[in-house]
């Protein structure tokens, strides 16, 4: 696939065939990605609406097709959780890329991982649901921080002009993906059997891991190269450590089961507080690596408003999933011209306009490049804080609206993703870009983690409101962390300068 694609699509300067202008294996981690993110938006779409829709006995729900029949701040709360673990996983994903396999096996190995927990969620029961999330976020987690890495890895180092580009193509695959999963996932999974939708998610990620195989060949030699390989010492430590863990957490929790007590807080809340507490661990242990240069700490320094700008985003936007998806559902008119379609459609919304937008984007900042008048890294992150915050107080109006129960018409939902996306745009491949330019060199895939763990940090506090019983599909809830959003925007706008500072030659 990826082949055919780089023949058709390619260009060719001398006897090099390209990529739209870019290396040729950037056809193969943009197809590899497209696939993946097919599979994990198509599950994604119908998670929330499978947690609250009825079960078929209350016990063992889905033998038929039927959901979980939990309420909505607990679907709320295993989303948000669940989504964060994803991004949490990377970490791990990017140290297994920088001291185990080398980025290229443990892309491989991340998306076989995640086939099989598509296919354990295809399996009716509990058991086999929370298996199946648990192994599609180590999976990604190891596949999502070092397939970045191996796009870095096509260019020629952080000064080469077409990174940003490339990085904006192979976004690109990724909404590709994530535009026709809920048409294909979705609608299987909502109208005809929650089950066969998953399934056809971990068939999406069989495509993904297959073309990636075959077209390995096109990447970059050091894509296989462990930078930084444990020695045999190391290996044994990391193992006890390992071990211990595992059988600790085992030894706690078959104790707090046998005594009676387990409720899905148990395992919601310790999640949700490590998904804050480890981003912030992991930073500080970074910044207090003696190895590090002074140039190396300064970035690290400047890194941090990054992060923190990133995770209020996200803490927003992947409510899109969640309180969006349930307002979509319940509060939402299911037609457009009196024609009908299944709620996990506007999934595709968000895609769709990166798909639209990205390539204005990619032109207009070389435009404005061109001219000296291109905003830098640091404005990019404060417009899309204000934008995201900005799509937040747009919601207000139509919860309003519906709170009588009037059905509003889909074109809040649709202005609203437009919204977002416009903001993702300006801090998602941007945010990427920038992480790979700032990151010390000890640390190449695992800061690719650690931009994941904004991720992390945002859905987790989002988790941990709706743990506590706060009403995230709540007007002033919304209306607070709209306000919150635009504040920060604001904030690092003012700061931009001392931000530039710390980050030396980057721009």
């Amino acid at each position: 696939m990826a082949s055919s694609l780089t023949k058709d699509s390619a260009s060719t300067t001398g006897s090099e065939k390209t990529f739209f202008g870019h290396p040729r294996g950037l056809a193969t981690l943009f197809m590899t990605e497209m696939w993946e993110r097919f599979s994990y938006y198509g599950m994604r779409a119908l998670l929330v609406y499978y947690l609250i829709s009825g079960g078929v006995d209350g016990k063992e729900a889905g033998l038929m097709g039927g959901g979980l029949a939990m309420d909505l701040a607990t679907a709320t709360a295993i989303y948000s959780v669940y989504v964060s673990m994803v991004y949490l996983m990377a970490m791990p994903g990017g140290w297994f890329g920088d001291r185990v396999w080398g980025a290229r096996k443990t892309v491989a190995i991340g998306g076989g991982v995640i086939m099989a927990g598509h296919f354990a969620l295809a399996v009716p029961g509990q058991a086999m649901f929370f298996a199946g999330l648990a192994l599609v976020a180590a999976g990604s987690g190891l596949l999502k921080a070092n397939i970045s890495t191996l796009v870095g890895h096509l260019y020629d180092g952080p000064e080469d002009p077409r990174r940003d580009g490339g990085f904006t193509l192979f976004y690109i695959g990724i909404n590709l993906g994530a535009f026709v999963a809920p048409f294909v996932i979705g609608t299987v999974g909502e109208s005809v059997n929650w089950h066969y939708g998953f399934a056809l998610a971990g068939v999406g990620m069989a495509l993904g891991l297959v073309q990636f195989l075959i077209g390995t060949k096109n990447l970059s030699p050091q894509s296989s190269v462990v930078p930084n390989p444990l020695t045999a010492e190391e290996r044994k430590g990391v193992l006890v450590k390992v071990v211990g863990t595992v059988l600790a957490v085992a030894v706690f929790y078959a104790a707090v089961v046998g005594m009676g007590l387990f409720t899905l807080n148990w395992a919601l809340v310790p999640i949700t507080l490590a998904g804050l507490i480890i981003p912030i661990a992991v930073l500080a242990r970074i910044k207090r690596d003696k190895d590090l240069s002074s140039t190396e700490q300064s970035k690290m320094n400047g890194y941090i408003w990054f992060f923190v700008a990133a995770a209020i985003f996200w803490m927003i936007y992947d409510q899109g999933g969640s309180t969006l998806s349930a307002f979509a559902k319940t509060n939402t008119a299911g037609e457009v011209f009196g024609i009908g379609f299944p709620a996990t459609w506007y999934q595709s919304l968000n895609p769709l306009y990166v798909m639209a937008l990205a390539p204005v984007f990619a032109w207009l900042w070389l435009w404005l490049a061109r001219k000296n008048q291109e905003p830098n890294t640091i404005v990019k992150f404060a417009m899309a804080l204000v934008l995201v915050g900005a799509s937040f107080f747009v919601f207000v109006v139509p919860m309003g609206m519906a709170g009588d129960g009037t059905k509003v018409s889909p074109m809040w939902l649709v202005s609203i993703y437009m919204i977002q996306t416009i903001g993702e745009l300006c801090l998602s491949p941007v945010g990427l870009s920038v992480t790979t330019k700032m990151a010390p060199a000890k640390y190449g895939s695992q800061m690719l983690g650690v931009w994941f763990l904004a991720v992390t940090a945002g859905d987790c506090t989002t988790g941990l409101l709706a743990i506590a019983g706060v009403d995230l599909n709540g007007t002033s809830v919304i209306a607070m962390e709209a306000l919150l959003a635009v504040a920060a925007g604001f904030a690092i706008w003012m700061y931009r300068k001392k931000v530039q500072t710390l980050m030396g030659e980057v721009h």
